[in-house]
């Protein structure tokens, strides 16, 4: 399984948020980590064709992702950060609707979404209203929704955000567990989730990669005790290029 994304570009009328974004996906978790305006969630919505490209190609396994179309878009789960919901409906209704969308039979719907809901700890609360929900609980729920019909591909923007100490440990496990048959990418601000389950490690800044590697390398290359102190010194120093 490959995601090959070779200068991908992407201007909002004059502001270019995306400069010739080049990299290489196999399976295995890929954390996306840089400040606000880097380029992470445009990459992340242009991948999924949730926006149009300014320029340059993604290939899923050799072939364009526009011209697979929805066949492509089938082997997606997407957590964006922020989500209109349908908050008159219970979570379980939520997850039924989505799994509808996807296409996924509803005698086979009924026993993912009750595993899903186990994974993301909403299992009591199946049958509230999503209105009723706290900010950590929603994303639970986005995260249980992304993860239906069990894509190849798992897209999470902030997937941890919200998250009590406790409930990051138990989705971040999980989410590592996936990552041996998947392609997971994540954005995050939260340092520790990417030293206990990312592969590889990729900064940006101003629509670029300003580094990449695995952490280890990382850590390595940029004397760093830590993936926050590694962060700093790569996207507050100017030229900075780690790992390969």
């Amino acid at each position: 399984m490959e995601l090959y994304i070779e200068n991908l570009s992407k201007y909002y009328g004059e502001k270019l948020a995306l400069d010739k974004f080049t990299y290489t996906f196999k399976e295995g978790t890929y954390a996306i980590l840089g400040p606000n305006g880097a380029g992470k969630s445009t990459l992340m919505h242009l991948i999924t064709d949730n926006i149009s490209r300014s320029g340059g190609q993604i290939f899923y396994d050799g072939k364009d992702i526009l011209q697979l179309g929805r066949s492509f878009r089938k082997k997606i789960g997407f957590m964006p950060q922020s989500q209109g919901m349908y908050d008159q409906m219970s979570a379980k209704g939520f997850l039924s609707y989505m799994a509808e969308i996807k296409g996924i039979p509803k005698k086979e719907a009924r026993g993912v979404i009750n595993e899903l809901l186990a994974v993301v700890n909403l299992s009591d609360v199946s049958h509230k209203k999503l209105s009723s929900f706290s900010g950590g609980m929603r994303q639970r729920i986005l995260l249980a929704q992304a993860l239906l019909g069990k894509p190849d591909i798992l897209i999470l923007d902030e997937p941890t955000a919200g998250l009590d100490p406790e409930e990051r440990v138990r989705i971040r496990t999980y989410i590592g567990n996936l990552a041996a048959s998947k392609i997971v990418l994540i954005t995050t601000h939260i340092t520790s989730d990417v030293e206990s389950i990312a592969d590889h490690v990729i900064f940006m800044k101003n629509g670029r990669i300003e580094a990449f590697g695995k952490p280890e390398r990382i850590l390595k290359e940029t004397c760093s005790e830590n993936m926050e102190e590694a962060y700093l010194k790569i996207i507050h120093t100017e030229g900075q290029n780690a790992g390969t």
